[in-house]
């Protein structure tokens, strides 16, 4: 009689605490052939290389400035557009940045 109380108490505590275990539902694969989409553009907080540059510093500018001014035809054109857009100061530093980076 003691052996069959303790079977069946064994049997309900494994019910109680397996149970809810047993009938969980596994989670299902990701079904094959499928991509999940991609963002166009990145998420980051960070600001563009364009922004970032209007908060250069004078130093930071000549620096580059004396880099791109080596390339003459390119700086030279770049420096055309600008004008013609009538841009000035830190806003013809993103223009100029990204005309000579591309």
């Amino acid at each position: 009689m003691k052996h069959m109380r303790v079977s069946l108490t064994v049997a309900a505590l494994s019910i109680i605490f397996a149970g809810p275990l047993a009938f969980a539902k596994a989670p299902e694969p990701a079904p094959t052939g499928t991509t999940t989409p991609t963002p166009a553009t990145p998420a980051s907080s960070e600001p563009s290389d364009g922004s970032k540059v209007e908060k250069w510093t004078k130093k930071e500018w000549n620096n580059a400035v004396k880099e791109w001014a080596q390339d003459k035809a390119k700086w030279a054109d770049c420096r055309e557009q600008s004008k013609a857009r009538k841009l000035s100061g830190r806003k013809s530093w993103s223009f100029l940045y990204r005309c000579m980076t591309e």
